[in-house]
């Protein structure tokens, strides 16, 4: 096996730059992706390709996008949970890819909450 040089590796560094932005950082806006087995078989993972690719087309590099498990809904799967910072998280179920992109274009660029396709606004609170 070859070693790379340290211009492969800042080259390699610099072509996934985008793509490791999302997963950590500053950001502007949060996006959690309910990946649980309910969610997959459900369509989670076209939800989270057509995601990604709205992102890559915007351009913006300060969205975080986040997996997590099964999120208790499994028949109102996929779901997502969006977050913009001082605005209470909001909960969008039974997703589809032109349905993720329009949430990305009015919550996420727009700061406007796509209602008809939410399920629940702020978060539960345990005592």
């Amino acid at each position: 096996m070859t070693k790379l040089t340290i211009d492969e590796l800042q080259k390699i560094r610099d072509e996934n730059r985008a793509t490791f932005t999302l997963r950590k950082g500053e950001s502007r806006a949060k996006v959690t992706v309910h990946m649980g087995t309910c969610g997959i078989a459900a369509g989670a993972r076209g939800v989270m390709t057509a995601l990604m690719n709205e992102i890559v087309l915007s351009g913006r590099e300060d969205i975080l996008v986040k997996t997590t498990g099964c999120g208790g809904l499994c028949a109102r799967e996929p779901m997502a949970v969006i977050e913009l910072p001082e605005h209470p998280p909001v909960i969008y179920g039974e997703l589809n890819e032109e349905k993720i992109r329009e949430i990305f274009r009015e919550h996420i660029l727009s700061g406007q909450p796509a209602e008809k396709y939410a399920l629940a606004l702020g978060s539960e609170t345990i005592f």
